[in-house]
C-alpha cells in the first residue's frame, strides 16, 4: 500500500512537472522578436503622396494627458516623436522636389501634443518631489544681468571644475558690469520701450474711438474689459468723436 501511495506521489509530481514545462514551452512559441522596418518608417503613407490636403486630428490636451498613467505618457511620447520625424522628412521632401507640403499645420498639433506632454510630467514630477523632499525637483536658477544690462533667468548646472578655473563658462556666461556704454545702450533701450508703448497707447485710443463712432449702441462695458488701458471717458471728450452721428 505505502509503494502505491509513493508511486502515485511521484506520478502527480512528474504530470505537475510536464504541465509546467508544456505552458514554458506554449509561451516561448507565441514570443516574437521585435519588428524590424525599412527607412520607409520616415515617410508619409504613399497614399497621401501627392495630395494636396491630409485630415488629422486636433493636438492632445493637458486634461486628457493628466488621465494617462506615467507608462503611456512614455509611450505617447515616442509616438509623437516619430510622427514629428516623419512630418519633417517629408517637409524637406518636399522642399527638395519644389511641391506643396500638404496640411503643415500638422507639425504644429504634434509638437503642441509633446509640449503639453511635457507639461503634465513636469507636473506630476513636481508634485512628487514637494510630497517628498518638501522642494519642486526643478533645477535651480536665479535672476541675473547679462553683459547689457537686460535681465534674464539663468539656470544652475553643477561643474566639475570651480568657478574661477572653469574659462569655458567664463567665455559662455558675461554678466552685468557698470560701463559707460552699457548705461548709454541701456537709456536708448529704454527709450524705445517708451515710444512702443505710447504708440501703442495712441492706436488703441484712436481704434477705440473709430469704433464707438461706428457702432454708438456698443456695450461700453465690453470695450473696456477689452480695451483696459484706454479711458472711454476721455476718448468721447476728443474731437474725433462723432458723438450720436451715424455716417449714412
Amino acid at each position: 500500500m505505502e509503494s502505491i501511495f509513493k508511486f502515485s506521489k511521484v506520478f502527480v509530481s512528474l504530470n505537475s512537472f510536464n504541465i509546467v514545462r508544456n505552458k514554458s514551452a506554449n509561451l516561448r512559441c507565441i514570443c516574437t522578436s521585435s519588428i524590424k522596418n525599412d527607412l520607409m518608417e520616415f515617410f508619409d503613407d504613399k497614399k497621401n503622396w501627392g495630395q494636396t490636403e491630409v485630415k488629422s486630428g486636433r493636438s492632445w490636451r493637458k486634461e486628457e494627458l493628466r488621465l494617462k498613467s506615467n507608462t503611456d505618457l512614455h509611450k505617447l511620447w515616442y509616438v509623437l516623436l516619430k510622427e514629428k520625424n516623419m512630418l519633417l522628412t517629408m517637409e524637406q521632401e518636399s522642399n527638395d522636389q519644389v511641391r506643396l507640403f500638404p496640411s503643415p499645420e500638422r507639425i504644429d498639433k504634434v509638437e503642441e501634443s509633446m509640449e503639453n506632454l511635457e507639461a503634465v510630467v513636469r507636473e506630476r514630477n513636481r508634485a512628487y518631489h514637494m510630497l517628498e523632499t518638501g522642494q519642486s525637483g526643478e533645477r535651480p536658477g536665479k535672476l541675473t544681468t547679462g553683459p547689457f544690462g537686460l535681465k534674464y533667468y539663468y539656470k544652475m548646472v553643477e561643474h566639475l571644475i570651480p568657478k574661477f578655473m572653469n574659462k569655458k563658462w567664463s567665455e559662455k556666461h558675461q554678466f552685468y558690469k557698470p560701463d559707460q556704454d552699457v548705461s548709454r545702450f541701456l537709456l536708448k533701450y529704454r527709450e524705445k520701450l517708451y515710444l512702443n508703448k505710447r504708440r501703442q497707447q495712441r492706436r488703441d485710443f484712436n481704434h477705440v474711438i473709430g469704433l464707438m463712432n461706428r457702432f454708438p449702441n456698443m456695450d461700453m462695458q465690453a470695450l473696456k474689459e477689452q480695451y483696459p488701458n484706454v479711458d472711454i471717458d476721455k476718448a468721447k471728450k476728443s474731437r474725433k468723436y462723432r458723438g450720436d452721428y451715424v455716417p449714412t
